[in-house]
């Protein structure tokens, strides 16, 4: 798992050539907890039973069955500054969540792990332009 600020372009085009699943989360404009699982319901193609709040997103995450299956998934998770200064709680929150379903995907209880690799970026995924910013804890959500 990476939750580490990272250059989107080299490791998209890494995980594509491998044929992972490729995912862009743009957190562009986001600034409330709703336009936030808009956003994730949108770029995860989650089925109907997604409820937009933590816990279904949290389910969401460690099922994954409705995407293609691949040897790995990338989500790329870009323009997220303005969001983790509106909302830094639910930001902290998405963080743990996203650690949380990494962390199970990169068990093997039951075969080879299916990587699912979370990437940061400052900027939009095409343009190249991230910047490395380290990632911060915080409390774990309610």
């Amino acid at each position: 798992m990476t939750l580490e600020a990272q250059p989107l372009g080299p490791a998209l085009a890494a995980a594509r050539k491998a044929g992972w699943t490729t995912l862009d989360l743009d957190l562009d404009g986001v600034r409330s907890k709703a336009e936030l699982m808009r956003r994730l319901g949108e770029t995860l193609r989650v089925p109907e039973w997604f409820g937009g709040n933590w816990d279904a997103l949290a389910d969401a995450l460690i099922d994954l069955s409705w995407l293609p299956a691949a040897p790995g998934r990338l989500l790329a998770v870009t323009s997220w500054r303005g969001y983790e200064r509106a909302r830094p709680g639910d930001w902290e929150t998405l963080r743990e969540i996203l650690e949380e379903a990494a962390d199970f995907w990169a068990r093997d209880d039951e075969g080879p792990p299916t990587p699912l690799t979370v990437l940061l970026a400052d900027g939009p995924a095409a343009d190249g332009g991230d910047s490395p910013r380290p990632p911060r804890r915080g409390p774990r959500r309610d």
